[in-house]
């Protein structure tokens, strides 16, 4: 069996130590991710999330998973095991929700206002929320017709000309930690972890077959598989949202809505 190694966003240590600037602005200094400095158990998470296996080579999946090799089950025990804290879950179902904002906001307060550098932000991603976690070949082949052209893209996974400012002015009011880049992307290079929901997929290929988007004239478990398989980078499948949920609170997490 096949598996692919998809990167969670956030890229592992590369460089020894931090620029004076970037310690004082209270960033790791690392290139590629935007952790703050004093965040290594979360650098650790990341860097462990970035080499667990993502199964992306389904042919068919069925309507309920009953074996973890058909979920991101390593990764997604990564995240229950997380010895950091603190933890919140975000249970995201709503796609033109400020939902992106919510998050990010919760990781500036928690950061810079409570001094967490360890914190751990995930979001439990479900609903029209879901759409969001597709790659481009989903979104032209299926979304797209589905949103009646209001998309056509992926817009929530692109990075945005905030995200090129400068990480050390954490101030910045236009820059990267400000509302003018709440991008999944650059979530993610932040530490934050995205959960998809196999129910949602299931549910959502459903309704594409009803409505007749079906170009390929797929049975539902092949087109399941299709979308399974065009998870954007980084996200951790999991067998169900509304199932995982309850594992994500015992072992610690707050819920968010």
């Amino acid at each position: 069996m096949q598996r692919a190694i998809l990167g969670a966003g956030v890229v592992a240590v590369g460089a020894m130590g931090a620029s004076a600037s970037a310690m004082a602005a209270g960033m790791s200094g690392n290139p590629g991710n935007l952790l703050p400095s004093g965040s290594g158990t979360l650098q650790e998470l990341s860097n462990r999330l970035a080499t667990a296996p993502r199964r992306r080579d389904f042919k068919s999946v069925p309507m309920i998973l009953t074996d973890p090799d058909q979920w991101d089950s390593e990764a997604l025990n990564e995240v229950l095991h997380y010895a950091g804290g603190p933890k919140q879950v975000w249970d995201n179902t709503a796609l033109k929700s400020p939902w992106l904002n919510l998050m990010r906001n919760a990781m500036n307060c928690q950061i810079w206002s409570f001094k967490h550098a360890d914190f751990l932000c995930v979001s439990a991603t479900h609903g029209t929320a879901h759409f969001a976690l597709y790659d481009d070949y989903i979104w032209s082949k299926y979304l797209s017709t589905l949103t009646k052209g209001k998309w056509k893209s992926n817009v929530w996974l692109k990075e945005p000309p905030a995200s090129t400012a400068n990480p050390t002015d954490f101030e910045d009011s236009k820059g990267v930690f400000s509302p003018h880049d709440n991008s999944i992307a650059v979530l993610q290079r932040r530490g934050a972890v995205f959960l998809a929901c196999h129910n949602e997929v299931w549910e959502l290929t459903m309704g594409l077959l009803k409505k007749g988007i079906n170009p390929d004239h797929l049975a539902h478990e092949q087109i399941a598989a299709e979308f399974t398989n065009h998870l954007i980078p980084g996200v951790i499948l999991t067998p169900g949202i509304v199932g995982t949920l309850p594992e994500l609170e015992l072992a610690g997490f707050q819920y968010a809505k």
